[in-house]
């Protein structure tokens, strides 16, 4: 647990560190170019690694769990959205139009895959199906995030057609992600040889897309759009919202009645938020200098989520089999 902590508050360090470094020392002009290039082959790289680690022996072992599947699909893809987009004529006002953007932007992300994975096989959960659907979710939102973001915002305010960023995003992300799957049989155990130090890589991608895009935004004019209490303000709604989702992730598959591990696979697949999936997207659909306001939300709650179900998960943990698993709440 210690060294599961220690790793997102190393990178919660090295993500303030980068948006500091972006905010001095902008990179722009020629350096900008050189920058989206490389920007683009990491995450190219990013995603071609997630392909090769993904075991198609846990695909097939957790896929059967259909019922759970459509559940943690339900509070990605249409409850969290809703939410969002219900909250509009608070949020709009509270944070500006810009920061609800990316509050919006958010919600409608696909899940996480390593971290829900690494949650749930901590707190005892059904790993193999949290495997499936955090898999499962992070494809389908290639093709879902663009969609809902259009739908919701009822016109193409990400800067180019629905059509033509799903197959932007496609050939991105899902490309490189097939291709590492299908070398699997070749690579794989070169992959899981070398775990620790590509997770090293896939936390490198996501800085160095973090600091193209905030350079852009700072030139832009982030940080006067942006003042310290609407930050305060933001936290306090991605808190909110994570309470929010805990509460009906939890009480919703109690009332369905999975059992305890199935109840720990949709606590931790359907109430987070990628940020892997989620910064690489946003430098594809978003234009330029919009960009930083529309990642804030991102970042502030993917770090709120680590913290909370680092703890949640160790309660879990904990817990007798013959528990309620409201203890994990109670405690």
């Amino acid at each position: 647990m210690s060294r599961l902590r220690s790793l997102f508050d190393n990178f919660t360090v090295l993500l303030i560190v980068v948006i500091a470094v972006a905010s001095f020392f902008p990179v722009y002009g020629e350096g900008a170019v050189i920058f989206e290039a490389v920007t683009s082959f990491a995450v190219a790289l990013l995603f071609f690694m997630h392909g090769a680690k993904l075991s198609r022996q846990a695909i097939i072992a957790g896929a059967m769990h259909w019922r759970l599947h459509v559940l943690v699909f339900g509070f990605t893809f249409v409850l969290f959205p809703a939410i969002g987009w219900a909250l509009k004529p608070v949020l709009e006002p509270l944070l500006g139009a810009d920061l609800y953007m990316g509050v919006l932007y958010l919600c409608v992300l696909p899940g996480t895959v390593q971290s829900a994975i690494a949650f749930t096989s901590l707190a005892r959960g059904n790993v193999p199906a949290a495997v499936c659907s955090a898999s499962a979710s992070s494809l389908i939102g290639i093709v879902v995030t663009p969609l809902l973001l259009s739908i919701l915002l009822h016109a193409n305010d990400t800067g180019r057609s629905t059509v033509d960023a799903i197959v932007h995003i496609a050939v991105q992300l899902l490309l490189p992600f097939l291709a590492g799957h299908l070398l699997r049989p070749w690579i794989g155990q070169w992959i899981e040889r070398h775990r620790s130090t590509l997770a090293r890589v896939d936390q490198s991608s996501i800085l160095l897309v973090v600091y193209t895009a905030f350079s852009a935004s700072v030139i832009g004019g982030l940080w006067q759009a942006v003042p310290p209490l609407a930050l305060i303000s933001l936290t306090l709604v991605c808190c909110f919202l994570l309470a929010l989702l805990l509460f009906v992730t939890t009480t919703i598959s109690r009332s369905l009645g999975f059992s305890k591990e199935d109840e720990i696979t949709a606590v931790f697949c359907g109430s987070k938020k990628s940020m892997a999936t989620g910064v690489p997207m946003a430098h594809m659909l978003f234009a330029g200098a919009s960009i930083g306001p529309l990642l804030l939300p991102l970042m502030i709650f993917h770090q709120i989520q680590l913290m909370v179900c680092a703890v949640l998960a160790q309660r879990y943990a904990r817990r007798d089999n013959a528990a309620d698993v409201g203890a994990a709440f109670a405690k």
